[in-house]
């Protein structure tokens, strides 16, 4: 039986109620009047069921999904404004005893080299990501207990944390690993993790099964209740994501959203971020044997409803999409990209003339391979303020705290003139001569849209002494 308010996986991601949703909107795909009234709450900003949402993602109308697509566009700029977070993937093991089919890391795959960093070579791969620009990074590991155990990741994270190269740092490690104990979630939260992010895959627990043949991820319910467990251990924000192209599209759509539910009605909270990854090409894999498959065209439509659905989450986007793709996901919802990636195990710190040796141990292939620069300079021209913004995480503004200010509209007044500080930062020590006139010039129109009069003439100190050397001001 459907019961958000349960912690069983089976109860808060209930089949039957799957399948019900995706029967009604289907019904409802063309009931005009209907997407009318569900458009119009969503504009109260509160958000929408995963009943309602659906409704909105099967409609076939063209000038119905068009003000979907505005009202998304609306709901990102009163939320997250025009800032973008940075972020980049930092693997530490790709060593794994999972037998997921969709994942090069399986354990039967024989050709695929393993490789464990040592704290060394994670020494290096942080420097090298601090001389980019880097302040937040994301970690992954693959499944396995004696190579990756959680002494590992640990002891990884001091080490990240330790490092200050010139004027480098990493001020917020995400950390995306197996599913685990609740005693094991204490630790990372006590080790000042930000937020912990697991990918369902799929939510249909037959299809997960399946996906999942051997390995401890094969308990469905084991990892589907990871976020409860982790919110039992003290972490205060999670994140959540499927894997589009491995199960029909509107199923895990609608059993997103009742995760979200979920930990709402558990919690108080609901997840700090989703992430909306599509299968992609692997060492062994081949995307194309997945029958599940979506366009770009369902994607985009897929972000806007998520972003109307659950206007206060942050939203991932990763380089496994191209440039232009990732273009369009920004206007509708988007608030987090990854820049410079490497999904390799030491793939940062590689000389450049060695570059095709480090695919070799890739999770997937990359679509969008420009530089940091790069990916700052288009987001500049766009008009978006990029941001390596950490403040609220060391600020204790987190989980509930976060939300409650997020959900009233009011986490602009700390998260704009944070974003234009870090960026600021950036252009002083990291950016090529075109970035740096550009974002100065950037710099200067978003300050004077600091409404707070007070705030804004605090900012303009404080971009003034980064100007001069100094580092790390927040709100």
């Amino acid at each position: 039986m459907y019961n958000p308010k349960s912690t069983k996986a089976e109860e808060f991601i209930d089949n039957e109620e799957v399948l019900s949703t995706l029967e009604y909107a289907n019904s409802n795909k063309n009931n005009l009047e209907l997407v009318d009234k569900i458009l119009e709450k969503a504009k109260l900003g509160k958000g929408l069921t995963h009943r309602e949402a659906s409704v909105l993602l099967a409609c076939e109308d063209e000038g119905k999904n068009q003000k979907i697509f505005s009202l998304a566009k609306k709901m990102k700029l009163e939320y997250y404004g025009n800032r973008i977070v940075l972020f980049a993937p930092l693997y530490l093991s790709n060593y794994c005893i999972n037998g997921c089919v969709y994942c090069p890391y399986h354990a039967k795959n024989k050709h695929i080299p393993r490789k464990k960093m040592t704290q060394e070579e994670i020494k290096k791969e942080v420097i090298a990501l601090q001389d980019m620009g880097h302040k937040r990074l994301a970690i992954e590991t693959g499944e396995d207990p004696v190579n990756n155990p959680i002494e590992y990741v640990l002891e990884s994270l001091k080490t990240i944390y330790s490092i200050h190269h010139k004027n480098g740092a990493i001020r917020r490690a995400n950390v995306n690993i197996a599913a685990t104990t609740v005693e094991n979630y204490r630790k990372l939260k006590e080790a000042g993790i930000g937020t912990y992010i697991l990918f369902q895959e799929t939510y249909n627990k037959k299809s997960y099964e399946e996906l999942h043949p051997t390995g401890p991820k094969h308990n469905y319910a084991y990892h589907t209740e990871a976020m409860d467990r982790a919110m039992q251990g003290g972490i205060d924000d999670v994140g959540l994501g499927v894997l589009f192209g491995l199960e029909s599209y509107k199923y895990e759509f609608a059993a997103l959203l009742m995760h979200a539910e979920h930990l709402e009605a558990v919690y108080g909270v609901g997840p700090h971020t989703i992430s909306v990854p599509r299968i992609k090409h692997a060492d062994d894999i081949n995307p194309e044997e997945f029958d599940n498959g979506i366009d770009d065209d369902i994607f985009t439509k897929i972000i806007a409803c998520i972003r109307i659905s659950v206007p206060y989450t942050g939203m991932i986007i990763s380089t496994r999409e191209s440039k232009e793709c990732r273009r369009k996901a920004l206007e509708l919802g988007i608030s987090q990209i990854s820049g410079a990636s490497r999904t390799s195990v030491g793939g940062y710190a590689q000389p450049e003339n060695e570059e095709e040796n480090f695919e070799d141990t890739s999770q997937f292939d990359v679509s969008d391979r420009r530089t940091l620069d790069e990916v700052i300079n288009w987001l500049i021209e766009l008009g978006y303020v990029p941001s390596f913004c950490t403040a609220c995480y060391r600020e204790g503004r987190v989980g509930d705290r976060f939300m409650a200010i997020c959900k009233e509209q009011q986490i602009h007044k700390f998260c704009h003139p944070n974003a234009i500080m870090t960026l600021q930062e950036y252009l002083e020590d990291y950016a090529k001569e075109p970035t740096k006139i550009a974002g100065k010039k950037l710099v200067q129109q978003e300050v004077e849209k600091i409404q707070d009069g007070k705030i804004k003439q605090l900012t303009k100190e404080y971009l003034e002494k980064i100007e001069h050397g100094e580092r790390d001001f927040r709100f």
